[in-house]
């Protein structure tokens, strides 16, 4: 039997269905086959003739049919679950994942790719497929890890995860049936590389919140194709087809064939570019310059200009990801839940460039109460001034207090004196030669002010 959701009133009666779910402690749920599936059909669905009532919002009381109804009924199935779930905890925040949507049903329902294979097709169809879904609105999407149908090899299970763990939303599934697919399954070699991929994305848990805060305002997705910040990207000569950004500053470079071991190259848009893992700046280096990164004697590359080519060499335990020159990256120490809260300082990366910038954001990631400016919002900028790097945090916005109460910051490719000064005081800071940074450990800046890290940019790449 199949609720008519073109109908007010059957969406409300299936959202009242949810209380004794929510009474038993359930969080979220997961609406599928919602196409709605018919399996003893020939077309897998409802018959076309099916009857739906139309009865809701504007629209005119009128029958039509499921030639009409079919692309919306799943839509309609997340919009009943959500409305039901705001309505029985008013201010809680509903989560639903759904098969099946429509244009607009972004606001009540991650989704995902549907029914894929293990194979490695596959994998790179993922891709393209969340891609899409972002920019067609959908910010939060997935693809089943492993692949839904058949049984991966142990590589591709690794090169998924790794893949996947820069993903909106990340997780590992496969069909009734199937070889399994945990993270542990293929032995403890496959198990590191799996873990520390895992574990690096529950570090990035900052960065993801800001990405997710701006999708909320503003629209951006989470997952992009390069083109969409970098927009001399769709013309450069390497294969693109597998590189994607989180946000604007992350550039994730998986091989284009990613069961070759073939080398291949990276194009990078202009501005300069760092190795996420090492730190370390890739290409060539920008010359070091005193005075504001964004000044008007300095060339700043624009986003239609092309930057670096770098050659990658495929290996399993490897993927190869970028931080764009200018980005101060949140990052966090690990949990293994988002349900625990970090213990430890904020970690704050800077790599000094044009557009400096970044972005801390915080609420308590459940309630509603974000509407009602519960949440931690601030701007951070870093400009090269004559004796240093000037770090800015501006005030925050908000009424939230984050988890936070120290901040390590990080300034890579500087050459520094062994001290800074933190809103007046100076303090000593720990140069890295080997890694080619500097390192000071401050309050949590919950209000406006400045820090000066001593030294200048690295003229080594």
């Amino acid at each position: 039997m199949f609720p008519d959701f073109t109908k007010t009133a059957a969406r409300t009666w299936w959202g009242e269905q949810y209380k004794g779910f929510l009474d038993a402690g359930i969080a979220g749920f997961w609406n599928d086959m919602n196409e709605p599936a018919i399996f003893e059909t020939p077309t897998k669905t409802m018959p076309l003739d099916t009857r739906h009532r139309i009865d809701s919002d504007d629209f005119a009381a009128r029958v039509t049919d499921h030639r009409e109804a079919h692309n919306v009924y799943g839509m309609l199935n997340t919009r009943a679950t959500f409305d039901g779930l705001l309505k029985l905890r008013p201010d809680e925040r509903p989560f639903v994942m759904t098969r099946a949507s429509y244009a607009g049903g972004q606001r009540y329902a991650v989704t995902w790719t549907g029914d894929n294979s293990a194979t490695w097709d596959h994998l790179k169809l993922s891709v393209h497929q969340i891609i899409n879904l972002g920019l067609s609105g959908f910010g939060y999407s997935a693809a089943d890890v492993s692949g839904f149908a058949g049984g991966p090899s142990p590589d591709l299970l690794t090169r998924w995860t790794e893949i996947g763990a820069f993903t909106p939303v990340f997780r590992n599934h496969s069909a009734t049936g199937t070889p399994r697919v945990e993270p542990w399954v293929d032995g403890p070699d496959h198990l590191a590389i799996r873990r520390r991929f895992i574990e690096e994305r529950y570090r990035l848990m900052p960065y993801f919140y800001a990405l997710a805060d701006q999708n909320a305002r503003f629209g951006d997705p989470i997952m992009r194709p390069v083109f969409y910040d970098y927009p001399a990207a769709a013309t450069a000569s390497c294969d693109q087809s597998m590189a994607f950004t989180l946000g604007k500053s992350l550039l994730i470079a998986p091989p284009p064939k990613p069961e070759s071991p073939q080398t291949y190259d990276v194009c990078l848009p202009a501005g300069g570019w760092y190795d996420y893992w090492t730190g370390q700046r890739v290409g060539t280096p920008e010359p070091a310059a005193a005075g504001p990164i964004q000044s008007a004697t300095q060339a700043v590359p624009t986003a239609r200009s092309l930057g670096d080519r770098v050659t990658e060499t495929p290996r399993l335990d490897h993927l190869p990801v970028f931080v764009r020159a200018g980005t101060i990256l949140p990052r966090q120490p690990l949990v293994q839940s988002t349900s625990e809260t970090p213990n430890g300082p904020l970690r704050l990366d800077v790599y000094p460039g044009a557009d400096c910038m970044g972005t801390l954001y915080e609420d308590d990631g459940r309630t509603l109460a974000y509407t009602r400016r519960g949440y931690f919002r601030q701007t951070v900028r870093c400009t090269i001034t004559p004796t240093g790097l000037s770090i800015d945090f501006a005030k925050p916005e908000g009424g939230f207090k984050p988890w936070w109460k120290s901040i390590t910051v990080t300034v890579h490719n500087w050459t520094g004196t062994g001290a800074a000064t933190v809103r007046g005081k100076r303090v000593a800071a720990m140069q890295d030669g080997a890694a080619g940074s500097a390192t000071i450990a401050v309050p949590a800046q919950n209000a406006a002010g400045t820090i000066v890290v001593e030294g200048r940019q690295s003229t080594a790449g």
